[in-house]
């Protein structure tokens, strides 16, 4: 349990830095980590996506409104990625909370192309 929380604060921090340069952007990635931090159990290890995970995406999916908060929820995520996270769990994690993104969630996303 430790571990993922100094996990969780790694990711916090290190989006905070990646979020600097997009002052356009009303959103964080401290508010992406907040809003995903629910989903980490099954970003990791699977099984059944919490019902307090899908709350915290759809909230995610209302904040990033404009193509500049997408932009940086994108790379909030992308920098987010550890050995630890499945990638096939976080594709699929929009579809089962029912929500539709403009991209995939993936460490090979071009963020910059996010509209």
């Amino acid at each position: 349990m430790a571990r993922m929380v100094m996990m969780f604060l790694c990711v916090v921090v290190t989006c905070m830095v990646v979020a600097a340069p997009y002052a356009d952007a009303a959103i964080t990635c401290g508010q992406v980590a907040s809003k995903l931090a629910p989903c980490l159990g099954y970003l990791t290890k699977g099984g059944a996506v919490p019902p307090t995970c899908c709350t915290g995406v759809k909230g995610l999916n209302s904040l990033a409104s404009t193509t500049p908060d997408r932009q940086v929820a994108c790379k909030c995520l992308k920098s987010a990625y550890s050995s630890s996270i499945n990638v096939g769990n976080a594709a699929s994690l929009p579809g089962k909370c029912g929500v539709n993104i403009p991209y995939k969630i993936s460490p090979s996303t071009d963020c910059t192309k996010v509209q």
